[in-house]
């Protein structure tokens, strides 16, 4: 009896889609990197760690890559030598390979650097379809000039108090100190180039919506107390204090006249709508939106929108991010790793533990990683969000 010979070729075998990451080295580290390569690794994903100081074509060939770069995009805007290199060097890879699918693409990630063009973005969108939901008064201030500056908030309908934001939302820890300005005579304590926007009062609530794809989470943090217009100093802040988990700021406490039983809610449905909208205006699947409810109307407005923002509280992220980075490259016509010449060992392609990518950043205040001691806590203290309105898909 004669034996059939199978011979089999690369075609014959279920291809795994290459993926390259880049993450600062310090943000790596409040990763959970080894759990990321275990879940993309069961999703048929091959997780490839980039270093920017090698040629990244020797690196692929990449059906996706994921990344955390508006730093570095902002640093380069302002003209960080390194940076700008860098920022060059990754353009001209992705312009020489269309067909590789980039979470999020620079284009749509340089959007949210600035805070005016933020606002600008979302407030010339189909935003107001959704219904009670709106962006605060806003506008860019540039000069010194005090009674220029006082001009264009009168144009733009800014009303005291205001929020003085850094016009860069991103690139450094200045990017959160903001202060709020109570009357006009205050008004020379902005420092421009700024944005300034109507404070609107929420009884210290804020809700920071996470979106991943298609789905979000809703997670509630504290928020700055409710204000109205006075003969008062100038207050000074860093939002990341005011806004972080554990916060205990008296900067969040209401005073006893504003407290009450009733706190603030979102729903689900006009969510869904919002974060829909903004999701077709963006073209971005890693985003967050820093809500809050107006105390008067109910209204929601928008006061910030992040490109990869921290998702601490958010749980199982990685496999949520997974999720996307499966459904992406298997649309995605980039041949996988097994048709390429190059071959990485096990412990070049993992990416942990690996040498430096080719630069650092530093560590942005607002954005911490998920680390494996305290995720748990995390998950705790927005159970219950989640088991209402807090885990959504939309179209």
């Amino acid at each position: 009896m004669r034996r059939k010979t199978v011979i089999m070729d690369s075609t014959s075998i279920m291809p795994r889609h290459r993926v390259g990451y880049w993450f600062s080295e310090k943000k790596s580290k409040k990763f959970n990197l080894e759990e990321f390569h275990g879940i993309c690794d069961q999703a048929g994903l091959e997780l490839v760690k980039i270093n920017f100081t090698l040629p990244i074509e020797e690196q692929g060939p990449f059906s996706a890559i994921i990344h955390k770069m508006t730093d570095v995009i902002a640093q380069a805007d302002l003209g960080d030598p390194e940076c700008l290199t860098i920022v060059q060097s990754f353009e001209r890879f992705i312009c020489a390979n269309p067909k590789i699918k980039i979470i999020d693409p620079f284009d749509n990630l340089r959007q949210l650097l600035d805070r005016y063009q933020t606002y600008s973005k979302i407030n010339n969108s189909d935003l107001h379809k959704a219904g009670e939901v709106f962006v605060p008064p806003f506008v860019d201030l540039v000069s010194s000039d005090v009674d220029e500056n006082i001009r264009k908030l009168r144009e733009a309908g800014v009303r005291y108090p205001f929020v003085c934001k850094p016009a860069v939302a991103h690139g450094s820890k200045m990017a959160h100190q903001m202060s709020i300005i109570f009357h006009e005579g205050a008004v020379k304590d902005c420092e421009p180039p700024c944005v300034a926007q109507t404070f609107i009062p929420h009884d210290a609530v804020l809700f920071k919506i996470f979106v991943i794809g298609k789905k979000y989470f809703v997670v509630e943090r504290p928020s700055l107390k409710n204000f109205s217009a006075a003969e008062r100093p100038t207050i000074f802040f860093d939002s990341h204090d005011v806004s972080k988990p554990d916060s205990v700021s008296l900067l969040s406490v209401l005073d006893d006249a504003e407290k009450s039983d009733v706190r603030p809610t979102t729903s689900g449905e006009l969510l869904d709508k919002v974060i829909s909208m903004l999701r077709f205006a963006l073209e971005m699947n890693l985003f967050g939106v820093d809500i809050v409810v107006e105390k008067s109307t109910g209204h929601y407005a928008i006061i910030d929108i992040n490109a990869f923002p921290g998702y601490e509280g958010v749980p199982d992220f990685f496999t949520h991010v997974t999720e996307v980075l499966k459904e992406i490259v298997e649309s995605s016509p980039v041949s996988s790793s097994s048709s390429s010449s190059v071959t990485t060992t096990s412990s070049s392609s993992s990416g942990v533990g690996e040498e430096d990518s080719g630069i650092d950043t530093g560590d942005s205040s607002d954005e911490k990683r998920h680390q494996q001691n305290n995720q748990g806590s995390r998950v705790k203290r927005s159970s219950a969000l989640f088991n209402s309105t807090s885990a959504a898909t939309i179209s």
